[in-house]
């Protein structure tokens, strides 16, 4: 086990997917305390124990949260803090994707569920965050206060093509871009780093069964003229991750790092 990320972290969406594999490389690199929050129980108790039973002696609270709701967010980092003394790292990963359709077919109500998760949940958490960790002990240029890593996308930086509509989602994530560079701007000074990653398609498995039961789909064509031609791992991502939380990172301050196999960069 490496000594990369150390002490305490919280991450958000860790039932699944990104949040999940983020939990498993923070185990992996070192992290003593993790506290895992998701909506889905159920699902969230199954990762956590598979995680326990690979690293036992990673210290883990498993919390149930609607980023929706900010009382249940201040509650469940008050709840962390309680525990471990400390927030060291928080990871604001959970979210949602869009129906796909396009603005004028899109009702006000799915506007308002993806702006609501992906971009204001993320302020929800971050807010909480930040209250806890602007009166923590400042631990030194590298690991400072606390550092803070937000879930965004490459439509955060770009929108998604005409074939394929995701406005809601891609207005969502560039809001998040934005948010991470004002509190990068802001807590800075009070040496808390605030960064977002924005990956491009990641393997999960309802992306891999469309790429099957679709060959043709526009998403098949946008992974096809990705430099690399391939989606990423969820493994690619969670390091990712992980390098924004070590102090391998230490002067990055409001960055959006872009790990989505060149497909911005054409």
């Amino acid at each position: 086990m490496s000594g990369l990320v150390k002490g305490t972290a919280f991450i958000t969406g860790a039932a699944s997917g990104i949040g999940q594999y983020a939990a498993l490389a923070f185990a992996r690199n070192g992290i003593t305390n993790l506290a895992l929050a998701d909506i889905n129980l159920e699902a969230l108790e199954a990762s956590s124990k598979e995680l326990q039973e690979k690293y036992p002696n990673v210290n883990v609270i498993n919390l149930q949260v609607d980023v929706q709701s900010g009382e249940q967010v201040k509650a469940t980092v008050a709840k962390v803090v309680a525990k471990f003394g400390r927030l060291d790292i928080a990871v604001n990963n959970a979210g949602i994707g869009g129906s796909g359709k396009p603005t004028h077919e899109v009702d006000e109500e799915e506007w308002r569920r993806v702006i609501n998760i992906d971009l204001d949940g993320v302020w929800r958490c971050q807010k909480e965050e930040l209250a806890i960790m602007v009166n923590q002990e400042d631990l030194g240029p590298r690991d400072g206060r606390g550092r803070i890593i937000n879930t965004a996308s490459m439509y955060g930086i770009v929108a998604p093509g005409s074939v394929m509509s995701q406005t809601a989602y891609a207005a969502a994530k560039h809001g998040v871009v934005g948010l991470t560079k004002g509190d990068g701007n802001t807590y800075g000074p009070k040496n808390i780093r605030v960064n977002c990653i924005c990956p491009g398609y990641v393997e999960t498995p309802l992306l891999l069964r469309s790429m099957d039961t679709n060959p043709g789909s526009p998403l098949a064509q946008d992974i096809a003229r990705t430099p690399l031609q391939r989606m990423c791992t969820m493994e690619e991502i969670a390091d990712a991750i992980t390098f924004l939380a070590s102090n391998m990172s230490s002067f990055m301050q409001g960055a959006a790092l872009i790990s989505d196999g060149g497909f911005t960069s054409q």
